[in-house]
């Protein structure tokens, strides 16, 4: 049992750190609201990862691999939230609300509570993230063993993993923040950050229209 977990951990750590949409929400809203901004859209994503180990356990993301239209429905609805995000962030360098102090609230702060819910959503809108915990896990289940118990922990590995290392990162870049918003360096960011969320999102919109 002590060498699936290992072997489980050590995998979910290889996959967390390969940079993807949650990476990308981190760090801006680190730019738009500070390390706990950014921490809490941390937490959020690896809260929405534990909801889809969950959903695998009991065979939820399984079925709905099965069922087309439903799964072609959740990735479409996941690349439109990935595009809404993209163009918030072209919108706030079009606007010039990037750069220099973090905005007020008025001026589009990114809450603690909005960061978290930023995070949870983006990680339940990612059905990929269900047939993860499906695909993998039983590569990693022992036998004699119970799956839903195995499955849950092994969610629960990969949260705490993904938690880990994004919260590391937020804290990371909430060091770099005088230099992060630096007027030219923010729009940099703020403009790689919004294009790479709408490409994530047309991409995963071409590739569930094509499914």
């Amino acid at each position: 049992m002590t060498a699936s977990l290992l072997g489980f951990a050590l995998f979910a750590l290889v996959v967390t750190v390969v940079p993807g949409p949650d990476l990308l929400l981190v760090l801006r809203n680190c730019l738009r609201g500070g390390r706990r901004a950014g921490a809490a859209t941390a937490i959020g994503a690896a809260l929405g990862s534990l909801v889809w180990a969950a959903a695998a356990a009991v065979g939820l993301a399984a079925a709905l691999q099965r069922w087309d239209a439903a799964f072609t429905a959740v990735r479409l609805v996941g690349a439109a939230y990935l595009v809404f995000l993209g163009v918030q962030a072209l919108r706030s360098l079009r606007d010039g609300a990037v750069g220099g102090p973090p905005p007020s609230a008025g001026a589009g702060r990114v809450s603690v509570a909005r960061g978290l819910r930023q995070g949870l959503a983006s990680c339940l809108l990612n059905p990929k993230v269900g047939i993860f915990f499906v695909a993998v896990a039983p590569q990693f289940l022992p036998e004699g063993r119970s799956v839903l118990a195995t499955t849950m922990l092994f969610g629960v590995i990969d949260a705490v993993t993904a938690a880990g290392w994004l919260v590391l990162v937020s804290f990371g870049a909430g060091g770099l923040m005088t230099w992060l918003r630096r007027p030219r360096v923010a729009r940099g960011l703020e403009g790689t950050a919004g294009g790479a969320l709408i490409a994530l999102g047309v991409v995963t919109a071409v590739d569930a229209a094509r499914a």
